[in-house]
């Protein structure tokens, strides 16, 4: 299988404090591949120095065979790695159609109207309120208005961060099929999420992260029967 991804010896800092300390991960074409942990374990900031946000001071990244290490995120973007953000960060004057157009300012824009049916397809309510103004969606609605921004730049792989956060079990359900789906149309997924359970249950492999440190590693079903991943993350004695 093909690697997409690979992350060799990273170590990032925040001033004195050593966030992440020489973690090393890949992720390859086609998969779903989970980082999981508790809060401050480091995910988030592992997925934002993939997506060049932040900068490690050691070690490689390398997407689809290029040394990305110094490329701006924006860059990225158009060499197919897209980033959801945790919080979705939609712009939250404009409507639910402008969000998504502006996902889509690395493409032709000749493109531009296929894409969005692409994405309405996938997400049925987006069409319904593509006029309407974004700060009036519900989380989950701007939640599937995030994922649906970044599919408008057709990424290679797409970043997730905590894609559940604050939303009602009932939409997390709707959003991780939401996930599945986008995998099996072709992009590789990134996935960072504090529902373990969730994140478990629709992942090829997983990484378990602990103040920084990558801990644990394997296929998704098997840390899903790890004792010491039950206790931990999955709520079982």
């Amino acid at each position: 299988m093909e690697t997409l991804l690979k992350v060799e010896g990273i170590n990032v800092y925040y001033g004195a404090i050593h966030a992440i300390k020489d973690i090393s991960f890949q992720v390859n074409q086609g998969e779903i591949v989970t980082l999981i942990g508790a809060n401050g374990a480091g995910k988030t900031t592992t997925l934002q120095t993939v997506s060049g946000l932040l900068r490690s001071k050691t070690g490689n990244i390398l997407f689809d065979g290029q040394d990305i290490n110094t490329v701006s995120a924006d860059k990225l973007v158009g060499r197919g790695l897209a980033q959801v953000p945790e919080g979705r960060r939609v712009f939250l004057q404009m409507s639910v159609e402008e969000n998504l157009e502006m996902g889509a300012y690395t493409q032709p824009p000749a493109g531009v109207p296929r894409d969005l049916e692409m994405v309405y397809d996938l997400f049925p309510r987006l069409k319904e309120r593509r006029s309407q103004v974004a700060g009036t969606l519900s989380g989950g609605e701007q939640q599937m208005l995030a994922m649906g921004r970044a599919l408008m730049c057709k990424p290679k792989m797409l970043l997730l961060d905590e894609p559940s956060m604050g939303l009602s079990p009932l939409l997390v359900k709707e959003i991780f099929k939401i996930i599945r789906q986008v995998n099996r149309n072709g992009v590789t997924v990134l996935l960072v999420e504090q529902n373990a359970k969730m994140a478990l249950e629709i992942a090829n492999r997983a990484y378990v992260l602990e103040t920084g440190t990558i801990k644990m590693e394997g296929e998704a079903t098997e840390l899903a029967n790890n004792i010491e991943v039950r206790k931990a993350y999955l709520g079982c004695e």
